[in-house]
């Protein structure tokens, strides 16, 4: 079994992602969320996707204060239709994040926004 890993450096790499996230679906996710979310600070990709490999389910962290939860949940059952895939979400804060980031493999989740 043979697997690959991105490489973020490389100037070619954003169109990549942009096309990546075109096909499963995810732009459509993040543009809908994003833009009326609160005080969103950061997407993460998390579980099989994030490790490359093709999953029915989109396992997402959302980061950042007063996130509108009720408006999220109609979302992302919004997005699940659109793309015909399921999404698991948790909300976290800063200091949830970096509990998780400092104790994960790096491997297992990549940062789909930032503001």
């Amino acid at each position: 079994k043979k697997i690959y890993k991105a490489n973020t450096k490389h100037p070619l790499f954003p169109e990549i992602n942009g096309l990546l996230m075109k096909h499963i679906g995810l732009d459509k996710i993040i543009e809908k969320v994003v833009n009326k979310l609160g005080q969103l600070k950061a997407v993460y990709l998390v579980g099989e996707l994030a490790k490359g490999k093709n999953s029915k389910v989109i396992d997402l962290w959302f980061v950042g204060d007063k996130i509108y939860k009720k408006y999220l949940f109609d979302l992302i059952e919004k997005a699940e239709q659109m793309i015909n895939r399921k999404i698991r979400y948790i909300i976290l804060d800063d200091n949830e994040l970096q509990d998780f980031l400092n104790t994960n493999n790096k491997n297992e989740f990549l940062l789909l926004w930032k503001l």
